[in-house]
């Protein structure tokens, strides 16, 4: 199916025969078992190519590569996907790949200074982090040091907000990432662009609040199948919100073409289904 608007995907994560050797195996049994994917397909990996297709045919121009940072390394589950590997798939294909450098936050300084090597040398667009992996609520104090150099690179950074899940059931993490924590990190750092991914769920409604709120909170819309969008985010979109909402799968969790079908029927107006798939993509992470 040809669409009318070629969309940006905020939130992919690479999964070829060299990544899912370095993944752990929880993350394939999370993928089916708990998110209902067939996986028979995806578990060897899936070539750069191959994604492209799949990309192609739901209408997606663009992937930004999440090169994540799950939990501290040496706790059972964790992983780190090296910077270079994702900036190796953004040089193959440049004008179709962006990467987005996850942030430990326990790695301090050190930390910071791959950060600032991702952006300045590598090329990337902006930063990933998942609060819960770490139980450290998004307004703790081991994560300020990130949000300074973000504002100082000039690159938005994004956080899984809402309800985390049991992902290695031999590390169980506690969902640190209610939405309001957003609040006081937004005061502090009135300058940085937060994107708030998974869409806030249980708490869709406070993530809402935090983007009103804010002039520099947004909010991701992946990891959660369109149709199930809660009824105020999908008004959301539509009218007072249409500037502060970027579209997302977190593939492999959700499947490019389906969550693209879910989305057109969801019967958005065509100004705010474009800023939500394209526009507002483009302008916070200065795709241009």
């Amino acid at each position: 199916m040809k669409r009318a608007v070629r969309a940006v995907d905020c939130v992919v994560n690479p999964i070829t025969p060299e990544i899912m050797r370095l993944r752990p195996a929880w993350s394939k049994r999370f993928w089916s078992e708990k998110m209902g994917r067939d996986v028979s397909r995806l578990a060897r990996g899936l070539p750069l190519e191959a994604m492209l297709r799949q990309m192609d045919a739901a209408g997606i121009e663009m992937a930004l590569l999440v090169a994540t940072k799950t939990g501290r390394l040496g706790l059972p589950g964790s992983w780190h996907l090296p910077y270079d590997v994702v900036a190796k798939a953004v040089r193959r294909h440049p004008r179709r790949f962006r990467g987005l450098a996850g942030i430990d936050p326990t790695e301090g300084m050190a930390g910071v200074r791959e950060l600032e090597r991702a952006v300045k040398e590598l090329g990337f667009v902006g930063a990933h982090a998942y609060p819960h992996w770490f139980e450290l609520a998004p307004d703790h104090a081991r994560w300020y040091p990130f949000y300074a150099k973000c504002v100082e690179l000039g690159i938005p950074v994004q956080l899984q907000v809402g309800q985390s899940l049991v992902y290695a059931p031999e590390q169980r993490l506690r969902s640190v990432g209610r939405p309001i924590a957003l609040d006081a990190v937004a005061c502090d750092f009135p300058e940085l662009k937060l994107v708030g991914i998974h869409v806030g769920i249980p708490w869709a409604e406070e993530m809402i609040a935090m983007a009103w709120k804010h002039p520099n909170v947004y909010i991701g819309s992946d990891a959660h199948s369109p149709k199930y969008w809660p009824s105020a985010f999908v008004q959301f979109i539509d009218t007072y919100g249409q500037d502060k909402v970027l579209f997302g799968t977190d593939f492999p969790v959700l499947g490019f073409e389906r969550t693209r079908d879910e989305l057109e029927a969801l019967g958005l107006r065509e100004g705010p289904k474009r800023k939500l798939l394209r526009d507002n993509a483009r302008r916070i992470y200065r795709l241009d």
